[in-house]
């Protein structure tokens, strides 16, 4: 990694450890608030123990992390030799994050750069990559900026989840979209736009939704090179099968990412969720 330019980003990246060891790159966890307790994402709180409790349907809320954990963050990139941050993180319609990095920004001891990318889950893992690779080959603060950026916008994410009602509870999609989907029992297909959730399709049955996530992702990969992650909460067997039949039907595949989100994301999805970021290259 350069030593002039630092990365930053949150815990909903959902980036593999390996690639935040390669690219030194810092993730800041978001919390979890279940019951009385105040939970770190990824330390403290594993995917399994939030998907149990959601099916006990213990309240859980989130929480964004302190403007003090970016400082920190950023102090500790400059006392590394870095001399500029890129803060990179989750869309500011679902978290305060953004703000608290702004906040924390205001006050380092280095310039920092920070990013609404609009994106989530690796949609956000894969701008950070983007970064830390540009500013690997030496690219300046603004190089390593555009880079994220562009990634961002070359980056579409759909999802599937069996309920809308984890997603109501938390305000992140409203209630009579929610309540259309219970009253028609459809099998919602969504899609993050301009840094929203949005309804993209209703479908009858889990089975036929799965199938036209891969429709959808196939479309969207088209011929171009592409890395693709698929995401999933308590439902292995069904990220294991889409992975494996995208594999066999995207020409142009990079890197696949499979993995269980964390318990932010999970929270507000519920168990069941399975997802696909198509990112191109």
């Amino acid at each position: 990694m350069s030593r002039h330019v630092a990365i930053v980003t949150d815990s909903t990246a959902y980036l593999p450890p390996a690639a935040l060891r390669r690219h030194h790159i810092n993730a800041v966890p978001l919390t979890v608030v279940l019951g009385d307790q105040a939970l770190e994402e990824g330390t403290e709180i594993s995917a399994r123990s939030l998907a149990e409790a959601l099916r006990q349907r213990h309240a859980v809320t989130t929480s964004r992390p302190s403007p003090a954990m970016f400082a920190e963050a950023y102090r500790a990139a400059a006392e590394a030799g870095a001399d500029g941050v890129i803060s990179l993180h989750l869309s500011a319609e679902f978290s305060g994050t953004y703000d608290a990095a702004v906040l924390a920004a205001r006050e380092a001891p280095v310039p920092v750069r920070v990013v609404d990318t609009g994106v989530v889950a690796m949609a956000l893992g894969f701008c950070a990559l983007a970064a830390a690779e540009a500013a690997e080959a030496g690219g300046s603060l603004d190089e390593a900026v555009a880079a994220a950026e562009k990634r961002a916008e070359g980056t579409s994410t759909y999802f599937y989840v069996d309920t809308l009602d984890y997603l109501r509870r938390g305000g992140r999609i409203g209630a009579a979209q929610a309540l259309l989907g219970s009253a028609l029992a459809v099998k919602p297909l969504l899609e993050l736009t301009d840094g929203r959730i949005g309804m993209l399709e209703k479908v009858r049955t889990a089975t036929r939704a799965i199938g036209r996530l891969e429709e959808i992702v196939v479309e969207r990969a088209g011929e171009a090179r592409v890395d693709i992650a698929v995401h999933h909460l308590a439902a292995p067997e069904r990220a294991a099968q889409l992975s494996q039949r995208l594999r066999d039907r995207v020409p142009g595949l990079g890197e696949m990412h499979v993995s269980e989100v964390g318990a932010v994301i999970g929270a507000h999805t519920g168990p069941g969720l399975l997802g696909a970021v198509v990112s191109l290259r």
